[in-house]
């Protein structure tokens, strides 16, 4: 992983440290003269390999969870340590180079870019992390195969279904072999079989050994992960 001139320099966990370990994890927001709570001390401990979901109403505070845990919002209070690091403490720069090399992102809307191939697009996910740019095609094209669209990474997203998006997406999640995959209602505009299709490769990446934590207001599609967690009114809640 690459670090700016000073940064820390980052290794591997210790043996059976947790993936994720929140604790008494807050976020509040600036409403004019009031302080919103969107997370109210939120604990929780994923370990390595695991396969969480998250689930609540629009409203909950899961987009909010999910941000604090990409490394892409900051708490209020609390501690956050990803793989045993308390992240807020480090500099702003090897933040991004650990969001870069061990966090994956796979969102509702597949945010795919409409005129670059399938190949391109899982690519530039590799641009912030520590990838050798000699190594980048055949990463992408492993990332591919392992989502089966191998035979589509020539072709542009507008030529792909709904279902072939998202796996592009999640190859482009999964190509710098990250230690946490985090999905956002990832078969939100989805039909049912082919969520279906999602759901078995995500027990398939989860079998691999990826940590998985997946934010979902589908009953069903939270139901299919083997831990659930519930979140109401910014309050987490075993299931």
């Amino acid at each position: 992983m690459t670090t700016a001139v000073g940064d820390p320099v980052l290794e591997g966990p210790p043996p059976g440290t947790p993936v994720v370990d929140l604790v008494d994890v807050s976020r509040s927001y600036q409403a004019g003269a009031v302080e919103v709570p969107a997370l109210r001390a939120a604990t929780i401990s994923i370990e390595a390999g695991e396969y969480v979901s998250v689930v609540g109403p629009s409203g909950s505070g899961k987009s909010t969870l999910l941000n604090i845990l990409g490394l892409l919002d900051r708490p209020t209070g609390g501690v956050y340590r990803l793989e045993g690091m308390d992240v807020w403490s480090l500099p702003e720069s090897t933040r991004t180079s650990i969001r870069g090399d061990r966090v994956g992102f796979v969102f509702q809307a597949f945010h795919l870019l409409p005129h670059r191939t399938v190949r391109e697009n899982v690519h530039l996910s590799m641009l912030y992390s520590d990838v050798d740019r000699r190594d980048r095609d055949a990463r992408a094209e492993e990332a591919l195969e392992r989502v089966g669209l191998s035979h589509r990474i020539d072709f542009k997203p507008i030529q792909l279904s709904g279902g072939e998006r998202q796996r592009v997406a999640i190859a482009r999640a999964i190509v710098s072999r990250p230690r946490l995959l985090l999905c956002d209602e990832p078969t939100g505009n989805l039909d049912s079989s082919t969520s279906g299709t999602i759901l078995e490769l995500f027990d398939d990446l989860r079998r691999d050994g990826l940590t998985l934590v997946v934010i979902t207001h589908d009953v069903d599609v939270s139901r299919h992960a083997e831990r659930q967690v519930s979140i109401i009114d910014g309050t987490l809640r075993a299931s």
